[in-house]
Parts: structure tokens; C-alpha cells; sequence
């Protein structure tokens, strides 16, 4: 099976190279009748295009998108949504001086000896790039939860050493690196022209929130919530870890200390505490969906550093172009995307788990 489409009923390919003409999504699966239009789209795409702050890579695109079908008259038709997005701002020659050297961080050397031929410029399809079709695929997948009621809030969680120590919601769309915290954000802005000055990157986290979904999604056994959201998550390149509510800080603790607790809510059944992060047995327990992305550095910096050739040559590079000095604010956009894939892909596998659901819709 071909790595560039993800999911079962809601399914999403994604196309196109960093320098090419354009790139684009093809989403199979949505039903009709959701308005959708281009405006929803952008909404999504203006979150992760450059140029936004100094903070991120001056490459001028608009990243305006043109859904090329699977509409009419402003609704979905419940066939393939095909959406589009010219590049206007590549400077291919910036890589002719790297074209035969690895850099150092990047997938250039794996994706030479995987398929004998390498696009150098700017990384072809393992540039982040590529994660437009993502987001464009993430808007889809959000007007879909959201009428349902499902509601999604993700942020930079810290940035290098820089961590949030307040939640205000708020805040996160009146700062440039989309932190909960304007304290916070100040200190992270501060540290990421530090290490720009210096010809360095820095990586940080990524939180996300969901809300809203009912008990019950998730496929036993190898398509587990918490999984497929692991394999949706990391498939983003620039993500290296990824845990769910307590994550790694559940393995300090004893039992009764990350149990949650059940009671009565009315009928409802609730939980005392979300150490879970939304998700039990692979289930969703009907608690906000909580995890968290570790983003790395952007492996492009303009130090000098040691690499080899494609002929075996070793050399001193310094990679030119422009780049970000931190990835973490415009892949906040990017995770939040790929949750929303994967939920709504989950949500629609659960609809035949009952007979009763079934008939409801049938009979």
C-alpha cells in the first residue's frame, strides 16, 4: 500500500513536492449536504502558512486554496473533495549548492537510498510542505465533528525550555507562537530570536484538546483512539513523540494515583479525573481527549556542519534558504488536523459496532 493516504471510511491522500507546481488533498468519505467552501478551508491554511511573524520563514506563499470538486452549490456531494494550492514563492536555486550533500537532520539521505533518486529541492515530499493537504483534509474533518458538537483547541505547549504555566484560551490567537500564556509567549519569542541570532532552531510541544466526543469510539484491538491518533500523529515529519493524558509521567505513579475514579452524574457516568486523556481500553471514556506532540528542531540552521556526499565525499555544509527557526507554531495547525482526521474517521467506523445503529438508520 502506497504511505500517502491515511484512514478507512474518511480517507485522505495527499499530493505534491515542496518546489513543485502545487499541492494538494483528495478526501474521499465526507457525506453530503456539509456546507463547505473555500473560506473554511483557508481558515485551516492561514494557521500554518509562512511568513506570519519573523519567527517563521519569510517564503511568501498565501497558500490560497481552490477546491476543485466534490462540491455544488456550496454543499458536499459526498463524492472525492479535491483541493489545490499553487506555489508561487519557490527558489529552487537556493538548493543547487547542496544538491549532491545531505543535510544533516533531514530525510535527504534515506530518501536517496530508498528510491536511488532524490528531489533536493527543499526536500520534495518530505518537506513540511507537504502537511498543507493535512490541514486542508483537518478543515474537511472539523466541519464534520462540529456538527455533531465536537469542539478542538490545540496550542505550543512549551517551546525549548520555555513551558506555559497558565491556561487562557483566549490568548493563544493574540501571540505569534500560539501559546495559552502571553507571559510565556513573551519569554518564548525572546528565546527564539536568541537562537536565530546564533544561526540555530528550537523544538517544543504541542497540546490538543477535544471535547464532545461520545463513549464508545475506537476499534479494538490494533485501531485503538490512542494508536491510530500515535500512527496520525507521528506520521507528521517533524513530530518525535507523542503521549496521551499522563503519558510518560503515568509510569511514576502507583495505581490508585492514575486510576480515575467513576461516579453518577444524573445517568451519566463521569470521571473524577482525565489521567486517561479521553480514552480507555483504546475507547473513548466521553472525557476531553488529551495528548501532546514533541516537535523537533528545524533541522535547517545556518551553522556549519559536517555531512557526506551522494558519491561518498565528506564535506562542511551550511544550508542557505529560507527557513524557520522554529517548526512548533505553524505545525499547532498541523496536529490538531490529523487528530480531526482520525477522529472522524474513527466516528464513522463506529457507526455498524450495533445492530441498533444500524436499524435506527435503516429500518
Amino acid at each position: 500500500m502506497a504511505g500517502s493516504s491515511f484512514g478507512n471510511n474518511f480517507t485522505v491522500t495527499t499530493w505534491g513536492e515542496s518546489h513543485g507546481k502545487a499541492l494538494g488533498a483528495v478526501i474521499d468519505g465526507c457525506p453530503a449536504g456539509i456546507p463547505l467552501s473555500e473560506k473554511d478551508i483557508q481558515v485551516f491554511l492561514d494557521r500554518r502558512k509562512p511568513g506570519q511573524s519573523d519567527l517563521s520563514t519569510q517564503r511568501n506563499e498565501t497558500d490560497q486554496c481552490e477546491i476543485l470538486s466534490g462540491t455544488f452549490e456550496g454543499l458536499t456531494t459526498g463524492t472525492p473533495i479535491s483541493v489545490i494550492v499553487y506555489n508561487k514563492d519557490q527558489r529552487s536555486k537556493d538548493y543547487t549548492d547542496i544538491s549532491q550533500a545531505f543535510r544533516p537532520g533531514h530525510a535527504d539521505y534515506t530518501y536517496f537510498e530508498k528510491y536511488g533518486i532524490r528531489d533536493y529541492r527543499g526536500g520534495g515530499r518530505s518537506s513540511g510542505r507537504e502537511t498543507l493537504g493535512r490541514v486542508m483534509a483537518g478543515a474537511v474533518a472539523s466541519k464534520i465533528l462540529s456538527s455533531i458538537g465536537v469542539t478542538s483547541i490545540c496550542y505550543s505547549k512549551s517551546v525549548g525550555p520555555v513551558e506555559v504555566s497558565a491556561y487562557d484560551e483566549d490568548a493563544i490567537f493574540k501571540n505569534p507562537v500560539y501559546m495559552p500564556d502571553m507571559e510565556a509567549a513573551k519569554k518564548a519569542e525572546e528565546y527564539i530570536r536568541e537562537c536565530k541570532e546564533n544561526k540555530e532552531s528550537v523544538g517544543g510541544v504541542v497540546e490538543c484538546r477535544i471535547k464532545g466526543l461520545p463513549v464508545g469510539i475506537g476499534e479494538p484491538v490494533f485501531e485503538k483512539t490512542e494508536a491510530l491518533l500515535a500512527q496520525a500523529v507521528m506520521s507528521i515529519g517533524a513530530v518525535k513523540g507523542f503521549e496521551i493524558g499522563d503519558g510518560f509521567l503515568a509510569s511514576e505513579k502507583k495505581g490508585s494515583e492514575n486510576n480515575d475514579s467513576f461516579y453518577m452524574d444524573g445517568r451519566k457516568v463521569r470521571k473524577s479525573t482525565n489521567h486517561s486523556g479521553g480514552v480507555l481500553g483504546g475507547i473513548t471514556d466521553g472525557d476531553e481527549i488529551v495528548f501532546r506532540a514533541a516537535i523537533k528542531p528545524t533541522p535547517s540552521i545556518s551553522l556549519p556542519q559536517n555531512t557526506v556526499t551522494s558519491d561518498g565525499a565528506e564535506v562542511e555544509m551550511v544550508v542557505c534558504g529560507r527557513h524557520d527557526p522554529v517548526i512548533v507554531p505553524r505545525a499547532v495547525v498541523v496536529v490538531e488536523s490529523m487528530a480531526l482526521i482520525t477522529l472522524t474517521d474513527l466516528l464513522f467506523s463506529d457507526m455498524s459496532s450495533r445492530i441498533s445503529k444500524v436499524e435506527k438508520l435503516y429500518v
